[in-house]
């Protein structure tokens, strides 16, 4: 048994609840690269590495996604009514979009937030598959 299995193993085993209730998640491993230390679930980031990932642990208000941001995002929708992505296939398929994408994420830099010529209108299975590719290979900033 690896010397992490066996810290997961005794961290989880000694949160045991009293009997006949729920027992806790496991924890998880750091999704800094090259981390193995265990966070609770929910938590992305060790709190070695939580510093170097801002823009993850903030709240999406605290990240410029406010009151302003819901106005002209659907005003940005009602312009642009299709994803862009799909309309990109062959054949092109009409599927209405919902969210609005920042092109070049902004990772916090509100220039590039608020500048309409970053934005493209999105379907959310496009976002999120456009999100999850990025989230894959993120840019880290020391």
């Amino acid at each position: 048994m690896s010397a992490n299995v066996r810290i997961a193993y005794v961290i989880c085993y000694s949160q045991q609840e009293p009997e006949g209730s729920m027992p806790y998640k496991p924890y998880v491993p750091c999704r800094h690269p090259g981390c193995s230390a265990l966070v609770p679930p929910g938590q992305k980031y060790c709190e070695a590495h939580k510093p170097l990932h801002p823009e993850e642990v903030r709240a999406a208000s605290k990240r410029g996604y406010n009151a302003r941001w819901e106005k002209e995002s659907k005003r940005f929708l009602v312009e642009h009514p299709l994803c862009v992505r799909c309309m990109r296939k062959n054949p092109p398929r009409y599927v209405k979009a919902t969210v609005v994408d920042h092109i070049i994420p902004h990772r916090g830099d509100p220039t590039l937030f608020w500048d309409e010529s970053n934005w493209q209108p999105l379907c959310k299975k496009c976002h999120d598959q456009k999100t999850r590719n990025e989230e894959g290979t993120p840019t880290y900033h020391y």
